[in-house]
């Protein structure tokens, strides 16, 4: 019986497929970070863990093989109604969008 040994290049080449290929695993997600991860679709939005809404252009609904029509969104100028997963939508004074978090703090979609 004949034992096999690893020539050093495939050794080298495998050691380095595995310290420099991991980084290249690692992509960011929507809702990444301090944002805790997805929570849940509204739509094409991903809504995140900590309430807020993810700035990704990836569609949620299409990630996930979710077939949703698309909800019209509403625009308000006032704050009420407005909270993130409702749908609906604030807009700003100089044109931003965006929704309310649980916390209160204001999250802007994507233009």
């Amino acid at each position: 019986m004949r034992k096999f040994i690893c020539p050093g290049w495939m050794l080298m080449t495998g050691l380095l497929l595995v310290l420099f290929g991991a980084p290249a695993l690692a992509a960011n997600t929507p809702c990444s970070g301090k944002k805790g991860g997805i929570n849940r679709c509204d739509g094409d939005l991903f809504l995140c863990n900590d309430g807020s809404i993810s700035g990704s252009k990836k569609s949620c609904a299409a990630m996930f093989g979710e077939r949703q029509q698309a909800r019209p969104q509403n625009l308000l100028q006032s704050d009420d109604g407005c909270a993130c997963g409702t749908g609906s939508f604030c807009t700003g004074p100089r044109g931003g969008v965006y929704c309310l978090t649980p916390s209160g703090n204001k999250s802007y979609k994507r233009k």
